[in-house]
């Protein structure tokens, strides 16, 4: 399968290194888009730079994941894709970029990006809850899978699958099955009603 050199330049990193002079910025090769390796220590400025910089302009933060490489070391990467959207957004030629920042098993932690793109809120707390990585200066890091009393991060390599737990937290419905049934009938009496006066009906 050969690839297509417009998506696996990575010569724009260029742009970052110059714009943050002390990152390591390891190149990897793949075939579907460029890949980055980045220090955790660089990693927010870095981030910023391919959000703001005229000729990158990666405004959109599309996921944040993370990989268990047990037994390797480093064991973790953290995996953030992003995109430019090119000429319908702005001036930068439209891209994508897989970047990673490797963690050792015993300092499972890296900065939070979510002050760069907010919608990686939710994305780090996933990652956080299921891996146990923590991301530093995260506005709200807490689980948002997983029971709040639950023990362990079940994407671990190392998590004990065969686990049996019953959950000590539990809360009833805060709605009655009336109180919901009414609920769906506004609301599709709201959604007719909006459709009505879009065509011009009384």
């Amino acid at each position: 399968m050969s690839s297509d050199p417009a998506r696996t330049d990575a010569s724009f990193l260029d742009l970052v290194r110059t714009a943050v002079p002390g990152a390591s910025i390891e190149v990897a090769p793949r075939i579907d888009m460029p890949v980055a390796i980045v220090d955790r220590d660089h990693l927010v400025d870095v981030c910023q730079t391919l959000r703001t910089h005229p000729d990158l302009q990666f405004s959109v933060l599309l996921d944040v994941t993370a990989v268990d490489r047990l037994p390797a070391a480093p064991r973790y990467e953290i995996v953030y894709l992003m995109v430019c959207l090119g000429p319908a957004y702005g001036t930068a030629p439209a891209r994508r970029l897989r970047l990673k920042v490797q963690l050792a098993d015993d300092s499972a932690a890296v900065p939070t990006v979510s002050s760069v793109w907010p919608a990686a809120n939710w994305a780090e707390r996933e990652v956080f809850d299921l891996f146990g990585i923590t991301f530093e200066g995260h506005p709200d890091l807490r689980r948002v899978l997983m029971p709040d009393d639950w023990e362990g991060a079940p994407l671990r390599k190392d998590y004990p699958v065969q686990i049996r737990k019953d959950t000590a937290s539990w809360s009833p419905m805060q709605l009655t099955e009336e109180q919901f049934a009414a609920n769906m009938r506004a609301a599709r009496e709201h959604a007719a009603r909006a459709a009505r006066s879009i065509r011009g009906d009384k």
